[in-house]
């Protein structure tokens, strides 16, 4: 994906191994993903980083493989994001930050995932913490119900956030939740993804939006359908907002992207394809001759 296109698409990771023969071709190399997810999508979440900090030399060897125009969304890893009072975690902050220096401008925008415990008692320290944070792009995820009632706590929050042009990220998970499914991959998402009001944010020149889906590619288009005309507005008003598509098992979710962006085409005529990477060996190719 080239920085022709006019906002940033991808997925939760680029390290999925059942992507071989859909995503990537079969015979990829799992050190190899990276490089293949880049050609087709122009941007990742950065789940890995919330887990555990990676070593130097596997962002030296992302900073190889990245596009400059790819973005890579780092989620402050949780000790920092669940670990008591943001302010006291800025050492943490500087150490991680230069941890991903090599990436550049690569890292934009940092995330900030809040637990869903961080309610508006909390929203002093949050504007202590953003208000040291710097000058590297910032966006933030909340998951307290009262931050999605319509009332003055949600008020406080986004006021905060604009005027210091932090993004909200917005999660959406009303498809995943329309299922009924009993697999275990869809009860799994559906215990772990919050369940709250969709809140469409441009507190930035990046609005985010994490779509999680429903397993099944079609019965996502209902729920996709608002959204692709948010996306096109946006992108018609000179913003560069970011989207990432999860299924519950992350399977299909470079299918989910796909046809996200071949819908938002409709909307935008003249928005280039995403690029299709060959998915059968050369030497079978050569074989069909």
């Amino acid at each position: 994906m080239t920085s022709a296109f006019p906002y940033h698409l991808g997925c939760p990771s680029w390290s999925e191994a059942t992507w071989r023969s859909t995503l990537y071709p079969d015979d990829t190399r799992s050190g190899d993903f990276l490089a293949c997810y880049a050609q087709v999508f122009n941007a990742v979440e950065g789940n890995t980083t919330f887990y555990a900090r990676p070593s130097e030399q596997t962002v030296a060897r992302w900073a190889e493989q990245m596009p400059e125009n790819f973005r890579f969304c780092a989620k402050l890893p949780r000790d920092i994001s669940h670990g008591g009072d943001l302010c006291q975690q800025l050492d943490e902050v500087e150490q991680f930050r230069q941890l991903l220096a090599p990436l550049g401008a690569r890292v934009a925008p940092y995330w900030l995932q809040l637990p869903a415990s961080f309610g508006p008692s909390r929203l002093a320290e949050l504007a202590a913490f953003i208000e040291q944070w710097g000058d590297w792009p910032l966006a933030v995820e909340v998951r307290h119900p009262e931050f999605f009632a319509k009332g003055d706590a949600e008020r406080l929050l986004n006021r905060l956030l604009h005027e210091r042009g932090v993004e909200r990220i917005c999660l959406d998970s009303r498809a995943l939740f329309s299922c009924d499914s009993q697999a275990p991959a869809v009860l799994h998402a559906q215990a772990k993804k919050p369940r709250l009001p969709t809140r469409p944010a441009a507190f930035s020149q990046n609005p985010q939006l994490r779509f999680i889906g429903h397993p099944e590619l079609l019965a996502n288009d209902p729920f996709m359908t608002p959204w692709l005309d948010k996306v096109a507005g946006w992108i018609e008003q000179g913003l560069r907002p970011y989207v990432f598509a999860h299924t519950s098992d992350n399977r299909l979710a470079p299918e989910l992207a796909r046809r996200f962006h071949e819908q938002l085409i409709q909307r935008l005529p003249g928005l280039p394809e995403l690029p299709v990477l060959k998915t059968e060996p050369e030497l079978e190719q050569l074989g069909l001759l």
